[in-house]
């Protein structure tokens, strides 16, 4: 039987040779992911009120990322808590060190065809590995520590192909914001998403990463990439192995829900107005408008090749004036990375203020939340109202090389307008 990337991951969990989409069945886990602010202070309740321990601790990491640096009274409750557990617990435990969908790869804990489920909705950037994740709430979380398996309906999968390449300019960021404006955010229809085609095998790991992260934004329950040598180059890198791989595809012909084709070569920057991802549209349509902050964080806009992208921008310029630009290293060994290679010291000469590597202002947890009426372009996943700070601020989303820009303007810009002659 021919069958989908997601249909192979399903089955192997399942115990099972093949699955069809609309089945329901029973998975076992190879591994749960929790963090902070869904983790141990939710399910630990649960598991102390039903007796039970964790199903097996060697296969549950833990990462703080949501209240750190822990700077007001409830944070730091909440991270001493964290610790506590992980002491009792005597799981994998990665404190402070970054942004759990980062972390959790960059360490070596995910190869391709695992089945994995994780406390926070931006679990589907597993996906770009080769797993089958996505996320879950505290209450289903509970369950899976305590039994090692979740039931779900086996997908169907929505093939996205992007022939062609990338012009100068232009992310994976792009990508996304493009899909979600032509898609929507239910355009995933809580089924597995795929990624594929010669600008998607093009990428480095760290630009899979964000499509597979901001399937989420297209409602989609998985975000796959199937899994080639560039991803095995990266965990061995990380300290993993990648194993058996090669039987990891979608099968020529097997049953796919949708299929939508695009062409790299002929995207735009795009920007999100506010309050939703899906307001996305060509730089143009937006180009102009004012900002006060821009913000370059999150998971899916500040890996090391996001920094990158947007310091090669800024090299040799400065700020806007009436511009704050914050830079918060998706994960320390991203940002000990940059500072080696000369990156934090471009964001530093140009006037920015360097942030913890943590969730921050994206999840509006921390001291530096937008204010009132304030206008900020970000390379976060999200704009919703209020998310960010303020129910009055307003959040514009864009590439990180589109948010370097726009701080250099002092309004949303083309980043292409900034490239060197020989790269546009």
């Amino acid at each position: 039987m021919k069958a989908t990337l997601a249909q192979k991951i399903v089955a192997r969990a399942a115990g099972r040779q093949s699955v069809r989409p609309g089945e329901v069945v029973t998975a076992r886990v190879d591994l749960a992911m929790i963090h902070d602010s869904g983790g141990p202070r939710r399910v630990e309740p649960i598991l102390k009120e039903f007796g039970v321990g964790l199903f097996d601790a060697s296969k549950v990491v833990l990462i703080s990322d949501h209240f750190v640096p822990g700077d007001t009274d409830e944070g730091a409750r909440i991270l001493e808590l964290t610790r506590q557990w992980a002491r009792d617990r005597r799981v994998a435990f990665h404190d402070g060190e970054g942004i759990c969908h980062v972390v959790l790869p960059e360490r070596g804990h995910l190869k391709p065809g695992m089945f994995v489920v994780g406390g926070d909705s931006h679990s589907p950037t597993g996906g770009a590995f080769g797993c089958y994740m996505f996320g879950v709430g505290a209450t289903e979380m509970a369950g899976v520590l305590a039994t090692g398996e979740i039931w779900l309906k086996v997908p169907g999968t929505i093939l996205i192909e992007w022939n062609n390449r990338l012009g100068p300019g232009l992310t994976a960021k792009d990508i996304m914001l493009a899909l979600c404006g032509r898609l929507g955010m239910d355009g995933g229809k809580y089924q597995a998403v795929e990624y594929a085609g010669e600008a998607i095998t093009a990428l480095s790991m760290q630009e899979r990463m964000t499509l597979s992260n901001m399937a989420a934004e297209l409602g989609a329950q998985a975000g796959l990439i199937a899994p080639d040598e560039t991803t095995a180059a990266f965990l061995r890198a990380a300290g993993g192995e990648p194993g058996d791989y090669g039987h990891l595809f979608t099968d020529p012909g097997a049953e796919l829900l949708e299929h939508h084709v695009f062409d790299a070569a002929a995207l735009e920057p795009q920007v999100a107005a506010p309050h939703s991802p899906a307001n996305s549209a060509p730089v143009g349509e937006t180009a102009g408008t004012p900002v006060e902050v821009a913000y370059i964080g999150a998971c899916t806009g500040a890996k090391y090749v996001d920094l990158k992208g947007a310091a090669d921008l800024l090299r040799g310029r400065k700020l806007a004036r009436g511009v704050e630009l914050l830079v918060a290293p998706a994960s320390r060994r991203d940002q000990q990375r940059a500072a080696d290679d000369g990156i934090m010291k471009v964001f530093e000469d140009a006037g920015a203020r360097i942030l913890a590597n943590a969730c921050g202002i994206c999840a509006g947890y921390g001291a530096d939340r937008l204010g009132e009426d304030v206008s900020c372009i970000s390379s976060t996943a999200r704009n919703f109202k209020g998310r960010m700070g303020a129910a009055s601020s307003k959040v514009w989303l864009g590439s990180p090389l589109t948010v370097a820009a726009s701080a250099v303007a002092g309004h949303i810009a083309d980043p292409r307008d900034f490239l060197p002659e020989a790269n546009r």
